[in-house]
């Protein structure tokens, strides 16, 4: 592969495929169950070549079909552990890896970027990627100073592939959606779609991994790796060594799961009330646990990827905080009041105050007890008493709007809450909640 495929037409073509290999194998499948052969068999063989299919198709396309799938990647917690297995594989690669470009193409971009020159820069520059995400791949160097650096480099026509995608993706989410049941994928897309132009400026990126770097610079939990330099559509930041999450959601100990997941809550709550802006790509691929041999409460979280960010200059909004404050304590009258005025429930719907909160109590557990264990279980229990037409909880959430303040807050969290899932981690959600969320403590 030379290039990212730009052609609207091939990209398209290849996204489209998705929904109707689905489609063709479930035909195929049925055929193969009325020739005999047990529908257990034929159901698991069909899940495996569509999450195949999956990683095969976004993982080349990269650009807004990654984007897509790593955003679906943090939800597998929800689905049936039947489902789960397959896509589970398939979609935590898109967290860590893609088809490279090849050496030739990363050289023509860092020239044309920063310079004929370009290679006295570092005294190091590895041609094989280390990683790559949607937008861009990562090289390992070493900087003219002699600092490890992390060198990301955008794809060429990543803008135009990405806005492409995205298009093409709310074509046919009604298809895709089934992949993952329960989450409106068309609101996903979307939002997505109007985050495109941050993604791809590299500025302002920079900007915001450095607010961060300063803030957490001392900070003995979480590290946010310096910014060297950037140019047009090239970041290089100083190296970071630790364990990706993926790696501990595969086969972590136990230690490694619960400090990970307690640092991940942490940074939720903390970054917004810090920085003035919340991280919103919270997918594992963008954390790193940093493990040494000390006790595991010295273990710190590296943080990666701030080209998208949700602008909070006063840190998460304290409704948030009383509203849960008031769900804990029972005052259903007091929770509809403040999901009113901030829009979740719109004047012309009419609604029980003893039915809200008890759709609403279960979705936070975790902030009723000192310390929760984050399960796939409990994500899909969740996930089916919201998701279940037969449920009373489906039909209220249905009369539930979501303000567009409150569109990327509610994604990251969900998002955040579902990698915690993966991770099975014993965490005291509740102490980050007092101790950084506006609001939830009270005077």
């Amino acid at each position: 592969m030379s290039d990212l495929p730009r052609k609207a037409v091939t990209r398209g073509a290849k996204l489209a495929a998705l929904p109707l290999g689905i489609a063709g194998r479930a035909t195929l499948g049925l055929g193969k169950r009325l020739g005999g052969r047990p529908a257990e068999e034929v159901s698991a063989e069909l899940q495996q070549r569509t999450a195949d299919q999956l990683f095969r198709v976004l993982g080349e396309l990269k650009g807004g079909a990654m984007k897509f799938g790593q955003a679906l990647s943090v939800f597998e917690a929800a689905l049936p552990e039947e489902v789960a297995g397959p896509y589970r594989a398939a979609l935590t690669k898109l967290q860590e890896a893609a088809p490279p470009l090849p050496a030739a193409s990363v050289h023509a971009a860092m020239a044309e970027r920063l310079g004929p020159d370009w290679r006295e820069l570092f005294l190091e520059f590895e041609d094989k990627p280390a990683a790559a995400a949607s937008i861009g791949q990562v090289h390992r160097g070493v900087w003219q100073d002699g600092r490890e650096v992390a060198v990301k480099v955008q794809y060429p026509g990543a803008g135009e592939a990405l806005l492409s995608d995205l298009t093409q993706l709310g074509r046919v989410a009604r298809l895709i959606g089934p992949l993952i049941p329960g989450l409106d994928v068309k609101p996903l897309i979307a939002e997505l779609r109007n985050r495109v132009s941050e993604e791809l400026d590299y500025a302002l990126e920079a900007e915001s991994q450095r607010v961060h770097a300063d803030e957490f610079a001392d900070d003995p939990d979480i590290f946010v790796p310096a910014v060297v330099t950037h140019a047009d559509q090239v970041l290089v930041t100083e190296w970071m060594e630790g364990i990706p999450l993926s790696e501990v959601i595969a086969d972590g100990t136990r230690e490694q799961r619960d400090r990970a997941g307690q640092l991940l809550a942490r940074f939720l709550f903390a970054g917004p009330a810090r920085t003035g802006l919340l991280h919103a790509d919270p997918h594992p691929g963008n954390f790193r646990l940093l493990v040494d041999d000390g006790p595991a409460d010295g273990w710190k979280l590296g943080v990666l990827d701030f080209g998208t960010v949700d602008r909070l200059p006063e840190g998460l909004p304290e409704p948030i905080g009383a509203a849960l404050r008031m769900a804990l304590e029972g005052d259903a009258a007091g929770v509809l009041e403040m999901l009113r005025q901030e829009g979740f429930v719109k004047p012309s719907i009419s609604l029980d105050p003893d039915a809200v909160l008890d759709y609403v109590l279960p979705i936070i557990e975790p902030a009723a007890v000192d310390e929760f264990r984050f399960t796939r279980a409990w994500m899909r229990a969740q996930a089916a008493r919201v998701g279940d037409p037969r449920s009373p909880a489906y039909a209220l959430g249905r009369q539930l709007n979501l303000p567009p303040a409150y569109l990327l807050i509610h994604r990251v969290t969900l998002s955040t809450i579902g990698v915690l899932c993966q991770l099975d981690a014993t965490a005291p959600f509740r102490a980050e909640l007092l101790d950084w969320l506006p609001g939830f403590a009270g005077e």
